[in-house]
């Protein structure tokens, strides 16, 4: 696998572009900033790679599309495929609010699935007693059971979305505790991976999705996901990433099926990092830091200069 510090610099640079339009409501801004950013650290770099999961396709640019090739080295074959969510939390970042991130993950070609921008059905447990098609009621109880714990004393993540409303009500009537998030999915998912939380569910973004599964590579817990499209041009474009079977249930293992690295820097601070802080002549930047192939598990804390 390339050098992960090479990859790290990716999501600090992007962290770092997003800092000027922290707080002043403009998220497309602050979007076109982190992507930028981000395009040109990859453009620098002495490989060749795809991304897989990314913004859209090529008629969104400049966000980093779906197909698009990056790196510096271009006659030679494609070595990795790359997932990116430059900002996570662009109404977070725009609104000055806790825990937008710059996130990445790369692995060898073929190592990630290759899904379309679309809403993805999640569920993510540090227990690996979860399943995906059963209800939010036996989910929890398995979890109890397995943790030796009362369903009263879990902690449930969830997106305060009007889609939701049903599962909230069925959480809470079954007892347990519920964390509603705004936005960040990513980082929910690997706040249970850490025992911060004890499940994750609901439906968010299929990239999102696969960014936490590259996470939980290394972290270990348990995830699935399905793909949910809204009508027939979102499955054509699904069909176009070799994807047929549109009620399919996606493990672990299919959502990242090689050795991945994941990067997440903040730009806000949250929960999971503390955010871009500007000095005089420099940004101090946070990061985490996952390799799956050496079980590597950093937070980084580096002071990088201004240009």
């Amino acid at each position: 696998m390339i050098d992960p510090l090479k990859i790290l610099s990716a999501t600090e640079k992007a962290a770092i572009a997003c800092y000027d339009f922290i707080g002043k409501g403009d998220e497309k801004l602050a979007d076109k900033a982190a992507v930028d950013a981000m395009r040109s650290c990859f453009n620098a770099i002495d490989f060749r790679a795809r991304i897989v999961i990314g913004e859209g396709e090529r008629d969104k640019a400049p966000m980093l599309y779906i197909g698009e090739e990056v790196g510096s080295l271009k006659n030679i074959p494609l070595q990795y495929d790359i997932a990116v969510d430059p900002l996570e939390g662009t109404t977070i970042c725009a609104n000055n609010m806790p825990g937008s991130l710059a996130v990445l993950a790369i692995s060898k070609t073929g190592g990630m699935l290759h899904a379309p921008d679309v809403y993805m059905d999640k569920i993510a447990a540090n227990a690996p007693v979860v399943d995906l098609d059963e209800t939010a009621l036996v989910n929890l109880k398995n979890i109890a059971k397995y943790k030796k714990s009362d369903v009263s004393d879990l902690n449930v993540i969830i997106l305060d979305r009007p889609r939701h409303a049903e599962i909230i009500a069925k959480v809470r009537e079954a007892g347990a505790r519920i964390t509603l998030i705004g936005d960040g999915d990513v980082a929910a998912v690997i706040a249970v991976a850490t025992g911060r939380a004890d499940l994750y569910l609901g439906i968010g973004g299929a990239p999102e999705g696969v960014l936490a599964a590259a996470a939980l590579k290394t972290l270990g817990g348990e995830m699935m996901g399905r793909l949910l499209f809204k009508d027939e041009e979102e499955k054509a474009k699904a069909s176009k990433l070799n994807i047929k079977d549109y009620n399919k249930k996606y493990l672990l293992n299919d959502l990242v099926s090689k050795d991945a690295i994941f990067c997440a820097s903040g730009v806000t601070s949250g929960p999971l990092l503390s955010g871009v802080i500007k000095n005089k002549n420099s940004y101090q930047v946070n990061s985490l830091l996952l390799d799956s192939s050496t079980n590597r598990h950093l937070k980084i804390k580096q002071k990088l200069p201004s240009y």
